[in-house]
């Protein structure tokens, strides 16, 4: 494949230099846009009826009625990895309100603008490898997360602020930021869930917080569930992790990524780390490549 990737814009493939949005795009404008980060293994979009139910959570709460069909995305999504010729790829599906009248009350009648970007990534399954170079060096930050009552935390839209702040927070070098709530208890990283291990038991942040639900977050607690890892999600303080036996971070790209140090101090990955990451590559493997 050219270095020249082939996106998908409003229902047209086009070369990745001529793919561009209006300046009054109200994704551009304001941040008014859902999006869903999605992997392709093997060619097959991973999880995808969780990110379409993700996706329509998100429009709900932005009032985004945008009219398209959930098989008329995939088939943007799939014309798009083959355009490319990828099959193992980072799909990035965006879609705004659209360009509207430089208001920032939004029109209720919307015609919505749809990107799909891709880019290729290692194999994944039980053959791949991981796409980060080595566990995750972690810095706790002063940024706190928004809280639900502001920006509902299981909306993924365009405004990134929060976690684009986090980040800026972080020394040279470290790998993530990871973010408390306005009460000062551990939430998520500026791009991740936070998962940790003590005595035995997983541990995670409630999305009954400012968490958002990730989908990754969702199939290793399902994982857990099956292979008898006994879980819990609450409310946790900063030294609940940091007096962790292990910890890890999710994402859809990152997969399982083991957290090496928390503010200087060591975690590293472990037992349960190893086997729910064996157990996810597994899961890739039968429901992708096999």
């Amino acid at each position: 494949m050219s270095d020249d990737r082939t996106y998908h814009v409003d229902g047209d493939l086009v070369p990745a230099r001529e793919a561009t949005v209006s300046v009054d795009d109200r994704g551009f404008r304001y941040g008014d846009a859902a999006f869903e980060t999605l992997r392709a293994y093997g060619g097959t979009v991973f999880a995808w009826d969780a990110h379409v139910e993700r996706l329509e959570r998100t429009c709900e709460a932005l009032a985004l009625e945008h009219g398209l069909a959930a098989a008329d995305l995939r088939a943007r999504i799939d014309e798009t990895l083959a355009a490319n010729d990828l099959a193992d790829a980072y799909v990035r599906l965006s879609i705004t309100r659209g360009v509207q009248p430089g208001k920032l009350t939004p029109d209720p009648e919307v015609d919505p603008t749809v990107v799909v970007y891709v880019k290729p990534l290692p194999r994944g399954g039980l053959e791949g490898e991981p796409v980060w170079d080595g566990p995750a060096t972690v810095e706790t930050v002063e940024t706190r997360r928004v809280p639900d009552e502001a920006i509902p935390a299981a909306a993924k839209t365009h405004n990134y602020l929060n976690g684009i702040l986090a980040r800026a927070e972080l020394e040279d070098g470290a790998d993530e930021a990871l973010m408390c709530d306005l009460e000062g208890r551990v939430s998520e990283g500026a791009t991740s869930n936070l998962f940790f291990v003590r005595d035995g038991e997983l541990f995670t942040p409630t999305t009954d917080g400012p968490v958002l639900p990730g989908i990754t977050r969702e199939i290793v607690l399902e994982l857990a569930a099956e292979d008898g890892t006994p879980t819990r999600e609450g409310r946790y303080e900063l030294a609940d992790v940091l007096e962790a036996d292990e910890a890890f971070l999710t994402n859809r790209t990152w997969e399982l990524r083991p957290i090496a140090t928390l503010d200087g101090r060591d975690i590293g990955g472990g037992p349960i780390t190893e086997r729910l990451s064996r157990l996810y590559d597994e899961r890739v493997e039968r429901l992708c490549y096999e």
